[in-house]
């Protein structure tokens, strides 16, 4: 099968591998649709790069079921389905609670199991036990693509307390920052988009948001208290850069949450005043991935708002358009990339 396989850091090479064989409890998806992440590209550049390589990225994906091992049921050849990546235990303090991200011994597609990047992607006997692989129905691939990243973001507005009538910053409008955007607009929130690429805030406005700020010609903190007189109820740092969030910490008001979305590089850290954390009520929080639940929350709200969702989506293209996609991506040009296969 051909497959994108990451040899080291900014080093992904498109080759011929070969095609897995299910095991028993495993089932092997022929990949149809398959997402591109900031996640993948911070990987290539080095940061959290696997330990063992090679191997092959890409955790958002949809595809046909190709094949099933022994003892796996309720999944029939060529049913269209989205997989759910995190390779949960099942029985940890964590899962026990479905809190599948925090799962003491995880693993998962392009996290210790080569991912989606590749014409087949084997899925772990965990992730089958797990009930991870969804029948999607009719659902376009590509659509079925962004079930994971939409999981993301409503596992991070459940935890936020996201709620009708709150204003909501999404500091960042990233292809992730979008997604915020449509998640909080769909409870029923004010949203403040907040980027300074002049593109991202139009696509931000195009998808919902009711302002959108560029920090390069406002001062953000003066806009959002003349918005909000005293702050906003939920401010999500969809972007992966500290001394953004650093800075990003003062649009919350008293009492209200600060959610850190995207994820930083290692070793970095950013400074607050505790007494601004301690007299202000702040909550102060962070999202990685999502729930087996959330995900299946999301196949329906994908569903539901498909036309907004598919707004995001600024271009399709076959594996061997993944290096220009990563590009892209790095770059900031457009916004989610999905890898299509025939």
């Amino acid at each position: 099968m051909r497959a994108a396989v990451v040899h080291g850091k900014d080093d992904i090479r498109i080759a011929d591998v070969p095609t897995p064989s299910p095991g028993t409890g495993e089932v092997l998806i022929k990949v149809r649709g398959s997402g591109v992440c900031a996640t993948d590209v911070k990987i290539l550049g080095g940061s959290g790069l696997p330990k063992d390589l090679p191997t092959i990225l890409g955790h958002e994906v949809a595809g046909t079921v190709e094949a099933v091992g022994e003892g796996v049921s309720g999944l029939t050849i060529g049913q269209r389905v989205a997989v759910y990546p995190i390779a949960a235990c099942g029985r940890c303090y964590f899962c026990a609670r479905g809190r599948h991200s925090l799962c003491t011994d995880q693993y998962g597609l392009a996290h210790g199991a080569d991912g989606g990047f590749a014409e087949y992607v084997l899925v772990p006997s965990r992730i089958v036990e797990l009930g991870g692989i969804v029948d999607i129905g009719d659902m376009p691939f590509d659509m079925a693509a962004m079930i994971e990243p939409v999981s993301c973001c409503l596992s991070a507005a459940e935890l936020c307390g996201t709620t009708a009538g709150n204003n909501v910053a999404v500091i960042g409008c990233g292809p992730l920052g979008l997604l915020h955007v449509i998640v909080s607009k769909a409870m029923g929130a004010r949203v403040i988009a907040v980027d300074p690429i002049e593109a991202r805030l139009i696509k931000a406005r195009e998808v919902g948001a009711d302002e959108a700020i560029n920090p390069q010609e406002t001062n953000v903190l003066e806009q959002v208290r003349r918005l909000t007189e005293v702050g906003a109820d939920v401010v999500i740092a969809a972007i992966g850069l500290s001394k953004v969030v650093e800075e990003s910490l003062p649009l919350v008001r008293s009492g209200g949450v600060f959610n850190i979305f995207g994820g930083t590089p290692k070793g970095e850290t950013i400074s607050l005043d505790p007494r601004w954390l301690h007299y202000g009520e702040i909550v102060l929080t962070g999202t990685f991935a999502a729930s087996l639940q959330h995900f299946l929350r999301s196949l329906e709200f994908v569903k539901d708002n498909h036309d907004t969702l598919a707004k995001v989506i600024s271009a399709r293209c076959g594996l061997e358009g993944l290096i220009e996609a990563v590009e892209r991506t790095k770059s900031g040009a457009g916004f989610k990339t999905i890898i299509m296969f025939d």
